[in-house]
């Protein structure tokens, strides 16, 4: 008899973070990849299905609901989930179709993924009706995952914190990973140029939200002396002339900055491939995904001294306090370059989707 693991796609067939997307795929793949004997993935996805050019190899089906990502997920988050059927069921993000079930007589699991819990940490910089989404969905998932998966040990006892006891006893930690095959690509040359990106410059990430740290970023860039160029990833649509005044502010040109949005995993990695160095001044808990993907290309890392930090980068980032990221990026620039690019380079080996997968698999095993 074969064990089939449903794996709910919704972020393939309408993104709302690319970073979900590229997760959701690239774990995807991997679940597909470390299959114990006796078991196989296939997909739960709202209509109107996988785009062909986002197609995984190896599932063996498609469960293609009726309505759209928008509305299977207000219905999900109302309780209302018909047509799933039983089974185990796995979501690489927190959208699942959480109803009561029984686990023990009808072999029935729901496992959820959580990457981030700004809607508590910082609500102040979300619209309120996201933030009630957020606490809403997590209340079901309180009542109804039988797992709930963080990328780091920081992250789940920051969830200690917010959440109730029920569910913290429900919390696995099982890391993120790089998107599936990053590397440099061999035309990075020719990808800045179409980006209009200068062949080398230090790169931030982040918008204009208080969180995002990027004010504390450009006072280091300032106070390390470098002038050179500096690119920012992720900006989001219309923060660009807010960034350039933050910039200016800290004494940086309008015309040494270049703010990018989301760029796909190639771009990124020709971007952070010709970097300097990598800054992070983020202090929420979320996953860092940008600076995995510095760890993956090699570059030296500078990053706010936080619990996330230190346990996704260890000793393959120079860690500082925000007022002394300008001297941590100095010895990162010169003294210390190679020895980061070194540690970068053995810490992003730790970090794989297979490795992720098998831990999923193990789990829902184990449950």
């Amino acid at each position: 008899m074969t064990v089939t693991l449903r794996v709910v796609l919704d972020q393939l067939v309408a993104p709302t973070s690319p970073d979900l997307a590229e997760a959701s795929a690239s774990l995807t793949a991997a679940l597909v990849a470390t299959a114990p004997r006796g078991c196989d993935v296939s997909a739960i996805v709202p209509s109107p299905g996988i785009p062909e050019e986002q197609a995984i190899a190896g599932l063996t089906s498609e469960t293609r609901l009726a309505v759209r990502r928008r509305e299977l997920a207000a219905s999900w988050q109302l309780g209302v989930a018909p047509g799933i059927g039983k089974g185990l069921i796995h979501s690489p993000t927190a959208l699942a179709p959480l109803v009561r079930h029984d686990r023990v007589n009808e072999t029935h699991q729901i496992v959820v993924t959580l990457w981030e819990l700004r809607a508590w940490e910082t609500p102040d910089e979300l619209p309120r009706a996201e933030i009630l989404a957020c606490r809403a969905l997590l209340s079901r998932v309180t009542k109804h995952a039988d797992a709930v998966i963080v990328p780091t040990h920081a992250m789940a006892a920051r969830l200690a914190d917010v959440a109730k006891a029920k569910l913290v006893k429900k919390v696995r930690v099982i890391e993120g990973a790089p998107a599936a095959g990053l590397r440099v690509p061999s035309d990075a040359v020719g990808r800045l140029r179409a980006l209009d990106l200068p062949s080398t410059s230090i790169v931030l990430a982040g918008g204009t939200a208080a969180s995002d740290g990027l004010e504390a970023a450009f006072a280091a860039v300032v106070a390390s002396g470098w002038d050179g160029d500096v690119v920012i990833l992720d900006v989001p649509e219309g923060d660009e002339p807010a960034l350039a005044e933050l910039a200016a502010a800290a004494g940086i040109p309008e015309t040494r900055i270049h703010a990018r949005g989301a760029l796909d995993r190639w771009d990124r990695a020709a971007v952070l491939s010709h970097a300097a160095a990598f800054v992070t001044a983020c202090g929420r808990t979320d996953w860092p995904w940008r600076a995995v993907d510095a760890l993956a290309v090699g570059i030296p890392i500078v990053a706010l001294d936080t619990p996330v930090h230190r346990e996704v980068l260890a000793d393959a980032a120079a860690f500082a306090a925000a007022d002394d990221l300008g001297a941590a990026l100095t010895r990162a620039l010169g003294e210390d370059a190679e020895r980061l690019r070194v540690l970068a380079g053995d810490r992003a080996k730790g970090f794989a989707w297979e490795l992720s997968a098998e831990r999923v698999w193990a789990l829902h095993a184990e449950l």
